[in-house]
């Protein structure tokens, strides 16, 4: 639950100082929410906006009653904020995907895919967390349909996908999120944490290169 928190206000981070320069009250910004823990982080995101004084609307792909526990949890701040609950994406600044995580396998279910192409019509920015909804971390290669994002921010350590040339084009600028974690995990999994904790020291979002891994 306290990832979760970390990880939607650094959503919202990047979300007003990438794609909502200046008269934050003038501006629209619409959550797409699945079920999942991505829902979570994503209406985490949507209540941080709101208290900036973002115009913030949620879009729900499924029913409540399928949130996963800490999601639920979200979605009851949301409602008690009065944020309100849409059907469709509409003319907005910037667009927050939080359909699915990027473990998906096969193909996004009908429900998701009407959200994600509604995502993909729409003239506006795109934020996905963790991975475009569609896109599978574990291979890169997109479902049909996947978002096509602006930005994708990865939580703590980018995953094999994002460096897969099939995933390069649906991703747009990659950025990870510091979300609290111990720099002993990352010492226990191997991974070099001195430049980590150097980035973090001045943002908990930070820019990274992509290098692409064709096969």
């Amino acid at each position: 639950m306290q990832m979760m928190e970390n990880a939607g206000l650094n959503v919202a981070l990047l979300a007003r100082d990438n794609f909502l320069p200046k008269n934050l009250q003038e501006k629209k910004v619409v959550v797409v929410a699945g079920t999942g823990g991505n829902a979570g982080i994503a209406m985490a995101a949507a209540r941080h906006l709101s208290n900036w004084g973002v115009q913030v609307n949620l879009a729900l792909t499924d029913s409540k009653g399928k949130f996963k526990q800490e999601t639920i949890a979200q979605f009851s701040i949301c409602q008690k904020l009065k944020i309100p609950i849409v059907d469709k994406i509409g003319k907005v600044d910037l667009i927050i995907d939080g359909i699915l995580g990027g473990g998906i396998s096969g193909e996004p279910n009908a429900k998701a895919a009407r959200f994600i192409e509604m995502i993909n019509q729409s003239k506006a920015n795109v934020i996905a967390i963790e991975a475009p909804s569609g896109l599978n971390l574990e291979s890169g290669k997109p479902g049909n349909p996947t978002v096509k994002a602006n930005a994708t921010l990865v939580m703590a350590i980018p995953k094999f996908g994002h460096f897969r040339l099939t995933a390069s084009k649906l991703l747009g600028d990659l950025f990870m999120a510091d979300i609290s974690i111990p720099p002993e995990i990352y010492s226990s999994l191997q991974i070099e944490n001195d430049s980590l904790k150097k980035a973090f020291r001045e943002n908990t979002v930070v820019k990274i290169n992509k290098v692409l891994i064709f096969n």
